[in-house]
């Protein structure tokens, strides 16, 4: 696996490495990101990923600073997954001047999420536009447990006819139901054990329960929930009689961690 630090040696060996699938990350890297690399796989000739944690993405308040950071790990994990290229860049390297041109995502940028971290999916799209044009791939590999980050994504991509093919991975969970995250490996011992609550709520909601019991239920057990909606899958827009494709999403902090997850239905 070659490892890339810089935007130039990046655009010289580019085409060494035609039919290029790519997964961005931020590292500290599980078995989620690798199902991505898999899946990259098995769509294209090459696979490159990155690691590299966006600052732009992060309020003043989160988690910028003590975000985990494991690249060496990440990069043996990479290597046995064959992996052809690591693009590495430091913080100068994607980000030389202040950056005045921003990514204004859809609106939909200002629910869920957004609703409780302002101009997030701004940093996210910023970011990720920077990178398809850094490493020049023609698929881009995305999970669903970051649901609308994949659907911004995706509407980004198409608005401004970036030529490349966008790919959902379904999201890796632990045996109990927790979704993997870089986050999780915040949580103490008796958090950890709790954590798969939010799931579990979440298959409440999709059986039917109603969201504000559903927020009630995580309240009652300690946890301070932000959000259980439902919406429908194509454009996240609140669902309207008949339709049938729809996903319920949640963030809620447990302790000081928080935690997202949902699940289509």
């Amino acid at each position: 696996m070659k490892i890339v630090r810089r935007i130039d040696e990046l655009r010289r060996i580019a085409p060494d490495l035609p039919d290029l699938a790519f997964v961005p990350t931020m590292g500290n890297l599980h078995d989620g990101h690798l199902s991505l690399v898999r899946l990259a796989r098995a769509r294209a000739r090459h696979v490159a990923a990155s690691i590299f944690v966006n600052r732009m993405q992060f309020a003043p308040n989160e988690d910028f600073d003590s975000y985990p950071r494991s690249f060496d790990a990440d990069c043996a994990r990479l290597a046995a997954e064959s992996v052809d290229l690591l693009f590495a860049p430091d913080e100068a390297v994607l980000y030389p001047e202040p950056q005045q041109c921003i990514v204004e995502p859809p609106a939909i940028a200002g629910e869920l999420e957004g609703r409780f971290r302002p101009r997030f999916f701004h940093g996210v799209a910023t970011v990720v536009l920077k990178l398809f044009n850094c490493v020049q791939p023609r698929i881009a590999v995305f999970g669903k447990k970051d649901y609308q980050q994949l659907h911004i994504v995706r509407a980004m991509t198409r608005q401004l006819n970036l030529a490349l093919e966008i790919v959902a991975g379904e999201t890796v969970r632990e045996a109990d139901g927790l979704a993997m995250s870089s986050r999780n490996g915040y949580l103490g011992a008796a958090q950890r054990t709790a954590a798969p609550q939010l799931h579990r709520v979440l298959q409440k909601v999709a059986r039917g329960m109603a969201c504000a019991q559903a927020m009630d239920e995580l309240a009652a057990a300690g946890w301070r929930p932000d959000y259980v909606e439902v919406r429908r899958r194509s454009d996240l827009a609140a669902p309207q009689s008949g339709d049938r494709e729809l996903v319920v999403l949640g963030a809620a902090r447990l302790g000081s961690t928080r935690l997202i997850d949902n699940l289509e239905f």
